[in-house]
């Protein structure tokens, strides 16, 4: 990372964006100059959401994020978690939605944990159950 630069980063599937999406990924980028976006490669993805997820592929989502005005870079992890990569990327901050508690997000050991409240009412989850 940039010496200059403060680096949020924040992770998940980013499957459907949807409110909640937007919401949190707008909070992170006001915490720092750069916001890295991780999400789980569609592998990844199977593994944690079963075999009908992702409904959009890892390049879809990439994409699809790259093209928000608060993200800087988009990055694919294969793990089932973002350990690794954090430890790499070595953030000032790692964001997550009010669902987690700090001792829950992944990485909370390596750098200071922000916490956006939840949209109630959108998740990707319901929003596949009403398409059905």
């Amino acid at each position: 990372r940039d010496l200059e630069d403060r680096v949020i980063f924040t992770n998940g599937v980013f499957d459907i964006l949807h409110k909640g999406h937007f919401e949190l990924l707008n909070e992170a980028r006001s915490l720092g100059d750069r916001l890295v976006v991780a999400i789980n490669s569609d592998a990844s993805v199977k593994r944690l959401k079963g075999e009908t997820r992702p409904v959009n592929n890892q390049m879809k989502r990439i994409a699809q994020l790259e093209m928000l005005p608060w993200v800087d870079e988009v990055v694919v992890f294969e793990e089932d978690t973002p350990y690794e990569l954090i430890k790499q990327i070595k953030p000032h901050v790692i964001v997550k939605g009010g669902d987690y508690t700090v001792e829950t997000v992944v990485g909370h050991d390596l750098a200071e944990v922000h916490l956006v409240k939840t949209v109630e009412g959108y998740s990707t989850t319901k929003i596949i159950e009403a398409a059905q």
